[in-house]
């Protein structure tokens, strides 16, 4: 019997951060991708469009008006999924109908006031600024008492549910530690409590070992493809230094970290010569008060598209019902990735 082969046969991978598995059926793909590669002629967007609700100057749909912002800018959105003001309560008739009311914060975080731009055409100065309006934010709506967690997230492309192109992210501010998250808490604190040192801090230094899914590095951060990823093009940034939340950044380490973004973001786009849709969001400390000095900043990417810029990977069947699944490896993954240039792209576009 042939000896065996993670690039070869059938096999599970474990996530240590999650305690979760991911199946891997390599045998399913002996190439990374087959068929037609289609390719998407994309419209040039105007830097200012008098109809979009996150440009400067204009009125949003609930007739607040933006200031004319010249870099970053956030405000409290206006049709957020949590609210500060819930009445205390619930409505438990038995153990099987339980549920807790949930209360916090929803803000938008514009990027930049240029409406045709994504974060891997922006400068990293320009994303350095996103970076620390993360961190005030971060900061600000953690010290609210009722706030215990606080997640940044971008959603990039109409595919992922972005319903307005001008460069922006979320973030959700809430009363609980939501599930992810807390999975992490409890991963990363048990490893702590065993080997007195982090997880993700170990996992990076034993991958730059290996190299095999490192994508590139600079002096404070890692992107890697991590060894148990779900998404056919799934990526991490991680910091290189044992670091709880951004709060811990220092001001070089944002700009590894605005670096890091900018190439990644610059890699994905080239893959398919397309405005690589992705959600993205970071993973931290929770804000409830408690040290959490096990936990490690990182940063996770999950784009959808997997042969083409119109082939998507969809959760269906098997994956629905039992198990996450993939047929391209992380490490066929990352070699695709490697070999894209991650400092300059080339799209095709039309003016309207």
């Amino acid at each position: 019997m042939n000896k065996f082969n993670l690039e070869e046969h059938s096999h599970r991978r474990y996530n240590p951060m999650t305690g979760e598995w991911v199946q891997v059926s390599p045998h399913r793909a002996k190439r990374p991708w087959q068929g037609q590669v289609e390719k998407i002629i994309e419209s040039v967007r105007p830097q200012y469009d008098p109809d979009c609700y996150l440009c400067p100057g204009n009125t949003r749909a609930s007739g607040k008006q933006n200031p004319d912002y010249k870099n970053t800018f956030s405000f409290t959105n206006d049709f957020s999924a949590l609210q500060p003001d819930i009445p205390m309560g619930n409505a438990d008739k038995d153990d099987l109908f339980i549920s807790e009311r949930e209360r916090g914060l929803c803000k938008v975080v514009c990027f930049s006031p240029d409406h045709n731009l994504t974060i891997p055409e922006m400068s990293i100065s320009s994303i350095r600024e996103v970076i620390d309006l993360w961190v005030l934010e971060y900061r600000e709506l953690g010290k609210l008492d009722f706030i215990n967690y606080v997640q940044i997230f971008e959603n990039k492309g109409s595919i992922m549910g972005c319903s307005n192109p001008h460069p922006h992210g979320q973030i959700w501010a809430q009363e609980s530690v939501p599930g992810e998250p807390q999975k992490k808490t409890e991963r990363f604190q048990e490893y702590y409590e065993k080997h007195n040192r982090s997880l993700l801090l170990d996992y990076v230094e034993k991958e730059l070992e290996r190299k095999e899914r490192i994508l590139f590095e600079n002096q404070d951060f890692v992107a890697l493809v991590p060894f148990w990823a779900i998404w056919p093009f799934e990526t991490m940034l991680v910091s290189k230094r044992h670091i709880t939340s951004v709060l811990g950044l220092s001001g070089d380490e944002r700009l590894s970290f605005a670096d890091a973004y900018k190439k990644l973001t610059v890699m994905y786009d080239n893959l398919f010569e397309t405005s690589f849709a992705y959600s993205a969001g970071i993973h931290q400390a929770p804000t409830d008060g408690s040290l959490h000095e096990a936990w490690h900043l990182h940063m996770c990417f999950y784009p959808p598209l997997l042969r083409s810029a119109t082939i998507k990977k969809f959760m269906v069947g098997y994956e629905m019902f039992a198990n996450p699944q993939r047929d391209i490896t992380p490490e066929q993954a990352a070699k695709m990735l490697k070999s894209l240039p991650k400092d300059h792209y080339k799209q095709q576009q039309t003016k309207f």
